[in-house]
């Protein structure tokens, strides 16, 4: 796949959030329309193209993608949220972190059991948040069809987290 315009946009910040680490900072792609415009569309032509009836976005920036590729496909969005964030009656998912655990939740009535549900955030790193919500998913009665992601962190080696699912990633590191 040739270069996307979002690729040259996103910038490095080292030692954020903690020293060694060298964060990408995905804030310039939102301030390019283009740019943005460009990743939601090639990301919602990878969800179509996978059949999904639904799109669940992951917090936080994952409703940044999730949210205009649903409206691009006229399909429902639902969001993947951290611990008591989410109002009415929901299922929770706890996974593994470095130094502890934390969990995801959503609604019980966040997606049709039996739907094609494509899973959107703007980064794959571990895996983690992005298994997690696949069973939240997968708990609700419907499929996991795929995932997408802005970046993929390939050293990180997330896939290996989810190698039961398609992933879509348009930039890598």
């Amino acid at each position: 796949m040739p270069e996307i315009l979002a690729k040259s946009l996103i910038r490095d910040v080292p030692d954020f959030p903690k020293e060694g680490v060298l964060f990408k900072d995905i804030t310039p792609v939102l301030q390019h329309p283009a740019a943005f415009a460009e990743a939601v569309d090639l990301l919602a032509q990878d969800a179509r193209a996978k059949g999904a009836e639904a799109v669940v976005g992951i917090e936080s920036r994952g409703f940044i993608f999730g949210t205009p590729i649903a409206l691009q496909l006229g399909v429902p969005f639902a969001p993947a949220r951290k611990l008591g964030k989410l109002p009415y009656e929901r299922i929770s998912e706890e996974y593994a972190l470095e130094y502890g655990t934390n969990t995801v939740e959503m609604h019980v009535d966040a997606v049709s059991p039996g739907s094609r549900v494509y899973v959107v955030d703007d980064l794959l790193a571990t895996g983690g948040t992005a298994a997690a919500t696949a069973r939240l998913v997968e708990r609700l009665g419907a499929t996991v069809c795929g995932f997408g992601f802005l970046v993929e962190l390939l050293f990180l080696e997330g896939r290996k987290n989810l190698l039961q699912y398609p992933i879509h990633a348009l930039i890598d590191y």
